[in-house]
């Protein structure tokens, strides 16, 4: 989630403008969440390909 299209409840600014201390606490908090390792719809597609195919390769080579 990114913090740009987020309205601070308490002053009523973007999140990112960080107007506020609640506003800057949200856009700090969302913003070292996003410092790790996440798994794009993309790239999660390409590994159940990849892990459909190891499969039947497997399935075909045990007949």
């Amino acid at each position: 989630m990114c913090c740009d299209d987020l309205v601070c409840a308490r002053c009523a600014s973007p999140v990112a403008e960080g107007r506020c201390p609640t506003c800057r606490a949200a856009r700090a908090e969302l913003h070292h969440q996003s410092g790790g390792f996440t798994l794009s719809p993309q790239l999660l597609a390409v590994l159940l390909l990849i892990l459909t195919a190891l499969a039947l390769l497997a399935a075909h080579q045990v007949q």
